[in-house]
């Protein structure tokens, strides 16, 4: 079973991905925010992190990069409310910044159940096999 933490200012949007993620047999960890987000990281271990870009008290893309940072290890998921091809916003690749800045995956909210479970599998196997390369 997975530890995963869930960082999301928006209570209802928390509640589904919890709902989903404990129904594929994953264990869950929910943050109301940035700052309760990386209190749950420095004293809990985790496999994965779902990580909201656009969070009250933190600056755009500040939650990927302080998330990243804190734990480099862990995959992190970055999920938006806003489209990551800014098609209105000329230049402006959001889904590449969030990469740039230590995004695993992207997801756009609202996303599917299969789709998080399928995002979240694929990290998981990454993780996986970047361990079993590491040497002794």
């Amino acid at each position: 079973m997975s530890r995963i933490l869930v960082v999301d200012d928006d209570q209802l949007v928390r509640a589904a991905i919890e709902v989903c993620l404990r129904r594929g047999g994953h264990e869950v960890v929910i943050a109301d925010g940035g700052d309760a987000g990386i209190r749950a990281l420095q004293s809990e271990a985790f496999d994965i992190m779902l990580v909201d870009i656009f969070m009250p008290r933190m600056r755009g893309f500040d939650s990927i990069r302080l998330f990243h940072e804190a734990a480099p290890e862990i995959p992190l998921i970055a999920i938006s409310g806003y489209s990551f091809a800014a098609l209105e916003i000329p230049g402006v690749d959001l889904q590449r910044m969030a990469i740039d800045l230590g995004a695993a995956r992207c997801l756009r909210k609202p996303f599917r159940p299969d789709t998080l479970l399928a995002v979240v599998a694929e990290c998981l196997v990454t993780t996986a096999s970047r361990a079993q390369r590491r040497p002794a």
